[in-house]
């Protein structure tokens, strides 16, 4: 049984997928490598929405308070990598398509 403390959003298994699998010993991560497109953008969906509960079943935890203070990094780094990801397509994006509509 999982507890309602440790449900809810996982940023380090949406962002980090399958090397946040590895650590919380959740090897399902690892379908975020089947090539069909935007499945994988699926899969790291459903590991940030169900990762917790999966990372809790499959590896041993002292308490809750273990944790939450050991996916907290992980959650920080998925943030972190989620915003520079989305940053770069800000600048990325525009900075291919504005030539291609100024210069054809």
């Amino acid at each position: 049984m999982v507890p309602e403390e440790v449900k809810g959003w996982n940023w380090g298994a949406f962002a980090l997928t399958w090397i946040w699998g590895i650590f919380s010993q959740v090897w399902i991560a690892f379908l975020v490598f089947i090539p069909f497109p935007l499945f994988g953008l699926a899969w790291a969906i459903v590991l940030g929405v169900k990762g917790n509960e999966w990372a809790w079943r499959n590896k041993k935890w002292d308490n809750i308070e273990h944790f939450k203070s050991t996916q907290r990094p992980w959650n920080i780094a998925g943030i972190v990598l989620f915003a520079i990801s989305m940053v770069a397509l800000i600048v990325i994006i525009p900075a291919v398509l504005i030539p291609l509509f100024l210069f054809g």
